[in-house]
C-alpha cells in the first residue's frame, strides 16, 4: 500500500480524498494556488505546496507544476478528484512515465472515454443503446445549424471534452443552435483546452440516471446501482438522490450490465461513471462515461456501505475487489443536496465573498438515520471567483426515501450561511414540493416549475398563521430583552403589550399574546390560536419552534426585485467577453446584449424589451461586481 499521495484537486472533493487516506494510515499532500493559501484542504493534508496563481490554466491544470510537487514530497500516487486534471491522458501518461501511480484508470481508457464523439460509438460497437446524432467535427456555426435541422430541434450541443455542465446548451430554434455553438466552443476551449463541439438529438421529459461501476486490474467490474440525477439548472445537478425512484429491478440491471460491458470494452479500471438519459418509458440511452470520481458518489457509498476512495486507493495499488456482483445490495435511501455560492433569486448566479457565519448541522450515523456534510470551506473563509461555486454536500440517509426527504429538510434547516448568496433556500423548496416528494420529476423540473425564476415560497393560509405566530411570540420575546435593558422611563416602568399585527406576504394579521414560562398562546382576530414553544433567545440566528406541537422549519420570505428595466446590471462577479450592440442601437426582446463570464461559464445576457441603448459603460475585458452597470436605455 502507497505510503504518501499527492491530491492533486482543492475544495471538498480533496478535503473528502484527505479523510479516507487518514483512515488508511497514508500521509496525504495537498497543492494549492495563491487564492487556496489558507483553505481548508490545505490545513488538513500533512503536507501543501503552492503550484501557481489563482487561475486554474496558471496552477491547478498545469500538468508541470503538479508533477513538480509531486517529486518535491516524493509522493508515490495520485488522486485527481474530479475536474481539473481528472480525466486528463496526458497527465496520467506523465505519471507513468514519473513511476507514479494514477487512482484512477489507464490513460487510453480516459482518452476513449473522455472524447464524447470516440466514447459513443465505442459504446455503441459494445452495444450499448446510444442516443441518436452527429458524431462528426463541426466547423462553424452555419454547419451547427445544418446538422441541427437534419436532427430535428430539440438538439443538445456539446463540448467533445466537456463535463460538469461546461461547454454545454441546448438549442430549440436555429438561432440558439448558432449561438450556442459558439458560447459552447467558448466554454469548451477555455475549461479544457479542447473547443470540439458535436450535437445530438435531445431527448424531451428525460431522466438523468447514472450508473457507478468498479473495476479492478484482476478482471472483475462490478455496478454499484444507480443514482438519479434529475433535479439540475444549467445542465449542473443540485440534488441527487440512490437509487432511483423510476427505476425497476430489470432497468436497473439492464443498464448495470451495459455500464460493465462498456467499462471492459475500454480496459478500464478504478471507480467510474456510466450516465445514461431515460425517458417515461424507461427506455435508455448512453449519455457519457465519466473516467473519475463523481461529485455526487456519497449516496452511492450511503446506501452500498462502500467508501468508493478507499476502493480506488486499492485499485491503483493492484488490489483486488473484496466483493462480487451478488454481494451487493441497496440498503435504504440517500439524498445529496448540493450548496452553492449562488443566488437563488437571481437565476442562480454565482455569489463571492466572505462566510461571515458558517455552520453547518452536526454529523450523525445511527441504523435509522445519518447526515453527512462534504465541505470544503470554513467560517471566515472567502469564495473566490475563480472556481467553482459549489462549496458543500449535504447527504442524508434513512430507510425509506420519504425519511430520507424528511432528515434533509431538517438538516437544510440547521444550515446557517452568512456572507454570501446561497441557495439553501432554494433546496428547501425542492424537498417540499410535491412533484420531487412523489418521485415525479425530470432534467426540466427546475424550469417547468419555476419558469419565471425562484422567487420564495408562496405560503398557504394555514401555514401564514403558524409563521405569523411564531414571528410574533418571538418578536414580543425580542422586546422584553431591549426593555430589560433600556430599564424605566423617568418614574414609568416600559412594559411589553400584548397586541401586535404581523405582516407576513402581503397579509396582515392582528394577534393577542400571553405568555407563560412554558411558552405562548397566541390568539388570531378570529379567535383562532396557536400555542408556541421555543428556546431561542435573541441573538440567536436560528429559531427551532414548536407550533401546537408540530416543529416548525425556517421559512423564506418572498423578496420584491428592484425595478432595474432601464439598466443591464451585471447579474454576477465577472469579466465582459464581447459586446454585441453599440451605442444607439434599437434592441429587441431576447436579443443578445453582452457576454460575461463567471466561474468557468459563459452568460448571455439579452435584453428584457424593445428599447434604445443609450449608453455602453463596460467593454470587452472589464472586470464587473454584481449590480454594476453594463449599460443603459432610453
Amino acid at each position: 500500500m502507497f505510503k504518501k499521495i499527492l491530491i492533486a484537486n482543492r475544495g471538498e472533493i480533496a478535503c473528502r480524498v484527505i479523510k479516507t487516506a487518514r483512515k488508511m494510515g497514508i500521509a496525504t499532500v495537498a497543492v494549492y494556488s495563491d487564492a487556496d493559501r489558507n483553505a481548508l484542504h490545505v490545513r488538513m493534508a500533512d503536507e501543501a505546496v503552492r503550484i501557481g496563481p489563482p487561475p486554474a490554466n496558471q496552477s491547478y491544470i498545469v500538468i508541470d507544476n503538479v508533477m513538480e510537487a509531486i517529486r518535491a514530497t516524493g509522493a508515490e500516487a495520485v488522486h485527481p478528484g474530479y475536474g481539473f486534471l481528472s480525466e486528463n491522458r496526458r497527465f496520467a501518461e506523465a505519471l507513468e512515465q514519473a513511476g507514479v501511480a494514477f487512482i484512477g484508470p489507464p490513460s487510453p481508457a480516459i482518452e476513449a472515454m473522455g472524447d464524447k464523439i470516440t466514447s459513443k460509438k465505442i459504446a455503441a460497437e459494445a452495444g450499448v443503446s446510444t442516443v441518436p446524432g452527429y458524431m462528426g467535427l463541426i466547423a462553424d456555426a452555419d454547419e451547427a445549424v445544418t446538422i441541427s435541422q437534419k436532427i430535428g430541434y430539440p438538439v443538445m450541443i456539446k463540448a467533445s471534452a466537456g463535463g460538469g455542465g461546461k461547454g454545454m446548451r441546448i438549442a430549440w430554434n436555429d438561432r440558439e443552435a448558432r449561438e450556442g455553438f459558439q458560447s459552447s466552443k467558448n466554454e469548451a476551449a477555455a475549461s479544457f483546452g479542447d473547443d470540439r463541439i458535436f450535437i445530438e438529438k435531445f431527448v424531451t421529459q428525460p431522466r438523468h440516471i447514472e450508473i457507478q461501476v468498479l473495476a479492478d486490474s484482476h478482471g472483475t467490474c462490478v455496478y454499484l446501482h444507480e443514482r438519479e440525477c434529475s433535479i439540475q439548472r444549467r445542465n449542473q445537478k443540485v440534488v441527487e438522490e440512490a437509487p432511483s425512484p423510476f427505476l425497476d429491478e430489470a432497468t436497473r440491471r439492464a443498464m448495470g450490465e451495459q455500464a460493465c460491458a462498456l467499462a471492459k470494452a475500454v480496459g478500464y479500471t478504478s471507480a467510474g461513471t456510466v450516465e445514461f438519459i431515460v425517458d417515461g418509458a424507461r427506455n435508455f440511452y448512453f449519455l457519457e462515461m465519466n473516467t473519475r470520481l463523481q461529485v455526487e458518489h456519497p449516496v452511492t457509498e450511503l446506501i452500498t456501505g462502500i467508501d468508493l476512495v478507499e476502493q480506488m486507493i486499492r485499485i491503483a495499488a493492484g488490489e483486488r475487489l473484496p466483493f462480487r456482483q451478488e454481494d451487493l445490495r441497496i440498503n435504504g435511501w440517500a439524498m445529496e443536496s448540493r450548496l452553492y455560492a449562488e443566488d437563488p433569486y437571481r437565476n442562480f448566479l454565482p455569489s463571492i465573498g466572505r462566510l461571515v457565519r458558517y455552520r453547518p448541522p452536526e454529523e450523525a450515523a445511527s441504523e435509522l438515520a445519518v447526515v453527512r456534510n462534504d465541505t470544503g470551506v470554513y467560517e471566515g473563509g472567502e469564495i473566490s471567483m475563480f472556481y467553482d461555486p459549489m462549496i458543500a454536500k449535504l447527504c442524508t440517509w434513512a430507510p425509506t426515501r420519504g425519511a430520507a426527504i424528511e432528515g434533509m429538510r431538517g438538516a437544510l434547516d440547521a444550515f446557517e450561511v452568512e456572507g454570501i448568496g446561497h441557495n439553501l433556500p432554494f433546496l428547501s423548496a425542492v424537498m417540499d414540493h410535491p412533484k420531487f416528494a412523489a418521485g415525479q420529476m425530470t432534467t426540466a423540473f427546475i424550469a417547468e416549475e419555476w419558469p419565471e425564476g425562484f422567487q420564495g415560497v408562496t405560503l398557504p393560509e394555514a401555514e401564514l398563521r403558524r409563521v405569523a405566530a411564531a414571528a410574533a411570540a418571538m418578536f414580543r420575546v425580542a422586546e422584553i430583552r431591549r426593555t430589560r435593558i433600556s430599564g424605566t422611563m423617568g418614574n414609568h416602568e416600559r412594559r411589553v403589550g400584548s397586541d401586535w399585527v404581523v405582516s407576513l406576504q402581503g397579509a396582515e394579521f392582528p394577534v393577542t399574546i400571553a405568555a407563560d414560562r412554558a411558552g405562548s398562546t397566541v390568539t388570531f382576530e378570529d379567535g383562532a390560536v396557536c400555542r408556541v414553544a421555543s428556546d431561542w433567545t435573541p441573538g440567536q440566528p436560528l429559531a427551532r419552534l414548536d407550533i401546537d406541537g408540530a416543529p416548525l422549519a425556517r421559512l423564506m420570505p418572498q423578496k420584491q426585485p428592484p425595478d432595474t428595466s432601464r439598466f443591464l446590471l451585471c447579474p454576477m462577479p465577472g469579466l465582459v467577453v464581447k459586446v454585441d450592440v453599440a451605442e444607439g442601437d434599437t434592441v429587441e426582446e431576447g436579443q443578445a446584449l453582452c457576454t460575461v463570464e463567471a466561474m468557468k461559464m459563459e452568460n448571455i445576457l439579452r435584453a428584457e424589451r424593445r428599447a434604445v441603448v443609450r449608453k455602453i459603460n463596460a467593454g470587452p475585458g472589464a472586470s464587473l461586481a454584481v449590480d454594476d452597470v453594463i449599460m443603459e436605455f432610453d
